[in-house]
């Protein structure tokens, strides 16, 4: 779209705009306005009418059909992502979907581009997707779900939706950007980047572009700099050229947690052309083919910066900065596990500060915080858990084991929703598995456990729990291993075995794998997540850390005789590898229920189960 386009597009949008404000809009001179005006009205692109409310310029027909090409057609709304640096508030609810100002991100954007007359408009989702769904009825949008949004970054999200940019005109929004006033239009002219200016140091990516705003360069960090922030216009004639390079990319080995815009980048710099021919050249072939054009020419490739005012465009980084922004966040943000933080230290929500998301773990969701000087993790119990742990018996563990001094220093647990707030500690480390001094202290620890006369109510029965998850799993889908009822006979065969050796129960922590294990510079270490914990062998403590740190049979029998100090008896050495089969067994149940609910854990369903296997092959053998 040329600048007479822009006029027509400016008209349509306004026919009540003066000359005056035409000038301001499109920064060029009044001067250079009454000109394109005059012909696009010699061209017969607009004429002059009159109503009730005065003079106004209107489209012909012919005005009409110049701007056609140039109508947007839709738009894609990336909404897959989690939002770590949202933590704990997108435990609940996607960043997308928090409130701003009253208001949802996500719901602002599709306002406005309502408002704009861009009806057709499909959000990209993942994590938490049923949260979306309401957004179907209540403004006709369409659902893209993308699979690989917990492991891949957005080249992947925009490389499921391509079929929607391939020959359209096509936004592309986050759904976490607040726009103050509305900047889309029914038509648009060719792609362009959103830009704001960044003043002093910043590690964005930012724009090199001429004095016509043509972007020729894209770099990471720089000092008073455009950068890439904001919504994106793709027109078809861009998409047909960026698209075969972006699925070559997808393709190509190394590119998972690329961001969409690194194809764009690469091809600007020469890089694309030579990531691809590293890969045999069938990519950079298919890609030149699909594109019709060389990759020589991809520098070439054609984006406009679209600068942006101050204050426009807003992509919160963190609450911190949300905080800033919308004063309600400061000390209401409706969400559980502030509200819990807060009336356990007695503070209101905005003296919670330095939040951090914890990697997830297996069964709970952590985030980090400061409360007035104090470090502290806060766990959420991950969905589902109230059925799989009791968590009255783990406080009672916790309150059982307290005089020992071997556990985190616990704040706040609460029995009947299994959250709990710890004290953090600085520059300590977890326990590594091919590090046996490490493994050394970790099983003093645990032997003092077990040596302390410690009781429980409870005990970790192996036998009904691998009864329950087999329960579990046949409720779900059911077991996919096509041995399964072989080896569940062999299992059988091993818990009796050791039911006839009546071996002799303690307390034990059942978890004790080197992640749980918290290492400190003096050589002391603590033990963490007490979730299992019951009585039981003891002998299964040191099976359950030998299989959750991979180890071999040589590598077990080595850290049963760290813990025993001794070489173990026949009933020992029996007891660690009938125990190492059933916990893969019982660990292998476990995931294969977890992925029946959407929670996938790699090959550790495989490992596990191999463990059950192997284990009960090398004891037959004897």
């Amino acid at each position: 779209m040329d600048r007479l386009g822009l006029i027509c597009r400016n008209i349509l949008e306004e026919p009540y705009i003066t000359q005056r404000e035409l000038a301001k809009r499109m920064e060029l001179s009044l001067g250079t306005i009454n000109g394109l005006i005059k012909e696009c009205a010699e061209k017969g692109y607009i004429r002059e009418d009159e109503d009730q409310r005065g003079k106004r310029l209107a489209l012909t027909e012919t005005g009409q059909a110049v701007l056609a090409p140039y109508k947007v057609d839709g738009a894609l709304i990336i909404a897959a992502g989690f939002g770590s640096r949202f933590v704990p508030l997108t435990f609940e609810t996607p960043k997308g979907l928090l409130e701003v100002f009253g208001e949802r991100m996500i719901e602002r954007q599709i306002r406005q581009l309502h408002e704009a007359g861009v009806y057709d408009i499909t959000i990209a989702v993942g994590y938490l997707k049923e949260k979306f769904e309401y957004l179907i009825d209540k403004y006709d949008v369409k659902l893209l779900y993308n699979p690989e949004y917990s492991c891949k970054n957005t080249l992947a999200t925009v490389y499921r939706a391509r079929h929607l940019l391939k020959g359209r005109n096509m936004y592309i929004l986050s759904s976490d950007n607040w726009l103050r006033d509305n900047m889309y239009h029914a038509y648009e002219c060719g792609a362009w980047y959103s830009a704001s200016f960044q003043k002093g140091d910043t590690k964005e990516w930012c724009f090199t572009f001429t004095k016509k705003g043509r972007i020729t360069d894209v770099n990471v960090g720089g000092r008073d700099q455009w950068v890439m922030y904001g919504p994106v216009y793709l027109s078809r004639e861009f998409s047909a050229r960026f698209l075969p390079v972006l699925e070559a990319y997808y393709e190509a080995p190394g590119t998972e947690q690329f961001y969409w815009e690194q194809p764009f980048v690469d091809m600007l710099k020469g890089e694309a052309k030579r990531r691809l021919e590293a890969e045999g050249g069938t990519l950079l072939a298919r890609a030149e083919e699909a594109s019709g054009w060389k990759a020589s020419q991809w520098d070439q490739i054609e984006m406009d910066v679209n600068r942006q005012p101050e204050n426009q465009v807003y992509e919160f980084e963190n609450l911190e900065e949300l905080r800033l922004f919308d004063e309600r966040y400061q000390n209401h943000s409706d969400n559980a596990a502030m509200d819990l933080v807060s009336r356990v230290f007695k503070v209101p929500e905005s003296h919670i500060t330095d939040i951090r998301c914890l990697k997830a773990g297996m069964t709970n969701k952590s985030f980090l915080f400061r409360v007035d000087g104090a470090h502290c993790i806060c766990r959420i119990p991950g969905p589902g858990t109230e059925l799989l742990i009791n968590r009255r018996e783990e406080k009672e563990v916790y309150d059982t084991v307290a005089s020992l001094g071997i556990t985190e220093e616990v704040l706040y647990m609460n029995p009947d929703t299994g959250y709990k707030i710890a004290r953090y500690y600085e520059n300590a480390r977890n326990a590594a598995a091919d590090n046996w001094k490490d493994m050394e202290i970790c099983m003093g620890i645990v032997r003092k456990l077990h040596q302390s006369g410690l009781t429980v109510d409870h005990s970790f029965d192996i036998r009904e729990r691998i009864d329950f998850y087999e329960r579990l799993c046949l409720q779900h889908g059911g077991i996919p291993f096509e041995d399964y009822e072989k080896v569940r006979g062999w299992m059988n065969e091993l818990m009796d075995r050791l039911d006839q050796m009546d071996r002799p129960q303690c307390l034990c922590h059942i978890d004790a794998n080197v992640d749980n294990f918290l290492m400190f510079e003096d050589g002391s270490a603590k033990l963490l997540d007490w979730e299992y914990a019951g009585m039981c062998d003891p002998i299964m403590d040191i099976s359950m850390s030998a299989i959750y740190s991979y180890y071999d049979a040589e590598q077990t029998e080595k850290l049963l005789e760290i813990y025993l100090k001794r070489k173990p008896s026949k009933e020992e050495y029996y007891s660690v590898f009938a125990n190492a089969a059933l916990g893969g067994f019982l660990w292998c149940l476990w995931a294969v229920y977890k992925a029946a609910l959407g929670e996938e854990f790699g090959e550790y369903t495989i490992i596990m189960y191999r463990y059950a296997k192997g284990y009960y092959k090398k004891l037959k053998a004897l």
